[in-house]
Order: C-alpha cells, then sequence, then structure tokens
C-alpha cells in the first residue's frame, strides 16, 4: 500500500464486531495454511479472559494485522510445548491472570500493508502492556518458515546461528531478533501443520527490564537518587567538636534539600593535624586517627539524625600498629560498614608509611547497589569493572588532590568509569590552603557528577558541576532506570559487548 494513500493509523481494542473482518484478514494472512484462523467463539472467549491481551491495528478504519495474546505461569516455558498445549487444547484455559508471562499466541500484518512497520507497532504494544502489568517476560513461538529450504542441511539450531550471523536471510526470524527479542530453545512438533517450519519454532522472549519481583519490604529500593556532595573547605579548627559542627552544617542542609546521600571528601579532617604540626608526618596523621572512631560515630548519628546517608570520605587509622586510608558508609538505617583505599599513591607510602587496603565490595543501599573507591584507586579501571560486574548502579569518590594536573587524572578517570561502567560516578574533594599542615598544604577540586555518554544523558557526560576551588555543596538526581535501558538499548554496551573469551578481570584468591 502506498504511504501517501494513509489518513490514519490507529492500534484499538479487538471487538468481537470485528470478527468477520478478522476472520477474513487471518485467511488473507495466512493463505499457506489453509483453515489457519480463530473461529467466534474462540475469540469471544479469548476477549472474556484477557480484553487488554488482544488488540488490532486499523489503517484507515479496516483491519490491517491484530496481536493476541494471554499470561500464563512462567514454569509453563520453563519446559517443552507445543501450540496446542499452551493455548489450553485452542480454549486459552491456560490463561492465568496471575501469571507472570505475556505469551504471544498470535501476530500478522495483510500482505497488502507489509512493508509499512506496523508489526513494530504491535510488538510495541505488548511490551507497553507487559511492563504496565508488570510481567517477567514477552514470549512466544516463532515460526521458521523459511527452515525447509535448509532442513536437509542444517538443523535448526544451526539455521537459527546462521541467521543472527547474517549468512542466511530469513525476513520473519530477523524481525523478531530486532525487536529485541532472543532465542530460548527450539521447539519440536510446535505447530500441527506448519511444513513450512518443518513444524519447528523457535521459542523467543523479551525481558521486562523493569520488571519488579513482588515483594513483601513496605518500602521500593528508590528509582530516583538525590546526591549531595561537600565541596569541603580547608580551614583551621580548634578541636575536633568544632570540625564535627561544620560537617554536621552540611548534612542538615543536604537534608533540608532531601539528599539521599552526602558525600565527604578524603581526608577533610585533615585540619586536625595542624596542632601536632611539631611531630613527623608519620606521627603526626597517626595522632589524626585517633579521631577516626568519634567522627564516625557521630556521623551515623547525623545519618539517622538527618535521614541521609552519608559517605564519610577518608580518613587514617590504624590497625593491628598498621596505618590504613578508610573510610566509613553510615546508613540512615543505623548500620555501618567500612571500606579502604586499595592503592595508595608514592606520597602516601613514603611520607606516612600507609598500607595498601586489600577489601573491595559492593554496598547495599536503600537507593541500590553502590560502590565506593578512595581518589588514586579511580584511576585503576579494573575496580570499577569488578564494582560493576557486582551491580553497581552509582560509584563514589572522595578525592584529595594538591594540583590541577592531579585533579585532571582523578577527573578524566572518573569519567571514563562512567562510560565504560554504564553508571553514574560522583567524586567530591576539598579546597582551600592548610599552611600549618605538613604535606597538606594546598587542595584543589571541583566537585562533578558524570554519567554515561547517550542520548539520555548529557552530551558531555556531565550531570552537574560545583565551582572549583570553592566551599559549597552540590546537589544533583540521578536516574537509576536511565541506566536499566541504557544496559539494554544503548548505542554501545559497553558491559554486554566485553569479549570474554579474550579477556577477563577476575579477583585474586
Amino acid at each position: 500500500m502506498n504511504h501517501d494513500e494513509i489518513e490514519n493509523i490507529e492500534i484499538t481494542f479487538l471487538s468481537i464486531d470485528d470478527y468477520a473482518e478478522l476472520k477474513n484478514a487471518m485467511i488473507s494472512s495466512y493463505q499457506s495454511m489453509p483453515d489457519a484462523y480463530w473461529d467466534k467463539g474462540q475469540i469471544n472467549n479469548l476477549l472474556q479472559k484477557f480484553p487488554d491481551g488482544q488488540v488490532v491495528i486499523k489503517v484507515d478504519g479496516k483491519i490491517a494485522g491484530c496481536a493476541l495474546s494471554i499470561i500464563v505461569n512462567s514454569d509453563k516455558i520453563s519446559r517443552a510445548h507445543t501450540y496446542k498445549e499452551i493455548t489450553g487444547n485452542y480454549t486459552f484455559s491456560s490463561h492465568s491472570p496471575n501469571g507472570d508471562i505475556l505469551y504471544g499466541i498470535d501476530i500478522f500484518i495483510k500482505p497488502e500493508f507489509r512493508g509499512l512497520r506496523l508489526g513494530r507497532r504491535l510488538y510495541d504494544y505488548r511490551k507497553e502492556l507487559c511492563e504496565k502489568l508488570n510481567l517477567q517476560s514477552i514470549v512466544f513461538g516463532g515460526r521458521i518458515p523459511f527452515y525447509h529450504k535448509y532442513a536437509n542441511e542444517l538443523s535448526p539450531k544451526q539455521y537459527i546461528e546462521k541467521v543472527r550471523s547474517k549468512e542466511i536471510d530469513d525476513p520473519v526470524l530477523n524481525f523478531q531478533l530486532s525487536n529485541d527479542f532472543h532465542p530460548i530453545r527450539v521447539l519440536k512438533g510446535y505447530l500441527e501443520g506448519d511444513k513450512a517450519s518443518s513444524e519447528y519454532a523457535v521459542l523467543l522472549e523479551w525481558d521486562n527490564i523493569y520488571y519488579e519481583k513482588p515483594s513483601t519490604q513496605t518500602v521500593a529500593t528508590k528509582r530516583v537518587v538525590r546526591l549531595g556532595l561537600v565541596q569541603w573547605q580547608m580551614r583551621p579548627y580548634q578541636d575536633v567538636s568544632q570540625l564535627l559542627q561544620q560537617a554536621e552544617y552540611f548534612v542538615d542542609t543536604l537534608s533540608g534539600y532531601r539528599s539521599d546521600f552526602a558525600l565527604f571528601p578524603e581526608f577533610f579532617n585533615a585540619p586536625l593535624m595542624a596542632k601536632y604540626n611539631h611531630l613527623s608526618e608519620p606521627d603526626a596523621i597517626r595522632k589524626l586517627a585517633e579521631f577516626t572512631e568519634e567522627i564516625v560515630k557521630n556521623f551515623s548519628r547525623y545519618a539517622i539524625s538527618y535521614n541521609i546517608n552519608i559517605i564519610s570520605g577518608s580518613m587514617p587509622e590504624v590497625v593491628d600498629g598498621k596505618l590504613f586510608n578508610v573510610g566509613y558508609l553510615c546508613r540512615r538505617d543505623g548500620s555501618i560498614e567500612r571500606y579502604e583505599k586499595i592503592h595508595v599513591t608514592p606520597d602516601e607510602a613514603k611520607v606516612w608509611g600507609m598500607q595498601v587496603g586489600k577489601e573491595l565490595k559492593i554496598f547495599d543501599t536503600d537507593c541500590g547497589k553502590i560502590g565506593i573507591l578512595i581518589c588514586y584507586d579511580v584511576e585503576f579501571p579494573e575496580l570499577g569493572r569488578l564494582l560493576a560486574d557486582d551491580g553497581m548502579n552509582i560509584l563514589f569518590v572522595p578525592f584529595l588532590t594538591d594540583t590541577q594536573n592531579g585533579f585532571s587524572r582523578v577527573k578524566n578517570c572518573a569519567k571514563a568509569r562512567a562510560i565504560e561502567n554504564e553508571c553514574y560516578v560522583a567524586i567530591a574533594g576539598s579546597v582551600g590552603n592548610l599552611p600549618n599542615v605538613h604535606n597538606m598544604d594546598i587542595q584543589y577540586a571541583q566537585s562533578m557528577v558524570f554519567t554515561p555518554c547517550d542520548f539520555a544523558f548529557p552530551m558531555d557526560g556531565v550531570k552537574a558541576e560545583a565551582t572549583p576551588n570553592t566551599e559549597m555543596i552540590l546537589i544533583s538526581d540521578v536516574d537509576l532506570d536511565l541506566l536499566t535501558e541504557l544496559h539494554e538499548f544503548g548505542s554501545v554496551k559497553n558491559l554486554k559487548d566485553r569479549r570474554k573469551d579474550v579477556y577477563e578481570v577476575k579477583r585474586s584468591n
């Protein structure tokens, strides 16, 4: 049909009043399979059981195509079955309103309307319905009507692989694959009388990436998460209580904006070393480590009081006589978890005797899975990749850099981690000067939130950025559903397209 002749295309629910026209459309569409149409009683039965699953596409008021479906339990598709079995001997008694799979039982476009991509619209309706009903996936047995040409030389599995690799052109199967359906298994004897397919079918599935398994939890994981970054000014403090007063001020402010996280920089408590400047640098930082327990205790109290998850940046901590660079995740439910810097800089090792950490882990929060890497760690892509494999959605990077070139290393590496791991990355640093603290004289920072670079995100991958070298807070909302879509439908798929047959990143034992 000529595009210029079309005045109106619409998808509408099938009505029993459409039956006579529907029957003629089915006969016209399945000319190679005589009597391949549903009788009026069957259609009426289907409409009674599941009206939302039955739609027709009309061109200028005439039926051009149709999609019929039922809902079944996932155990129905976990084993081999025939078309007759899945439809309950064509009675649709297999339909289960409480099932979790949308099963496509028929879809067709009349010959004169083919080439207008109307079938895609019917598939899109099914996908929207699947998401709306919170069903796990769409499944159907796809015919392979060109298989009979190759049946003597190829098994169905070999045929499918050659179609997928473009060695064989099968417009039916190609269309289904191009609509994001993937093969699950081959079904033998699926549709009785389907000689063109040698009675084989490919069980195809489209996964609903928004599916949420029914839960008894009263609070669901947040999908839009508000990040609060503290760009901390280094200034003299008389004691730890004065430093905590300033920290609480920022927590209170971020909480007032209903932030879900507060991120502090690396070594934000360094000003407390000023009173130990007469000591050697290794001794001074060990004195600073004495405040860590008190700071963590208060941060946990703030997290509960202000209903916000706090990432404490990092602080020195002495364990069994050894000095480490560590931080704490203080959740708003009162729980606390520790993280440590895996890679210490040459300066940290040389001047302070800082030891390397060994534990890398993901953290579960009420806003999904997060990762935390301290400063230099973000310059090692393997760490971010391991966290991404564990399901990380947001990577937090507390940092401390003294010069712009040091900051550029952190910034550019953090930006790369967002792209290659398809996640958000938030970095927060300190600004200003500490003339009375050895090895901590100057700081340069610009706190930022990075995203992947794709259509749903900022073109340059920068969601938000603070004013450089100025004390302030940065607040930014990130949508986790955009990451879910990116994983499945992105222009590129950095995580899925990895060649694990060539290389692999894995943890040491």
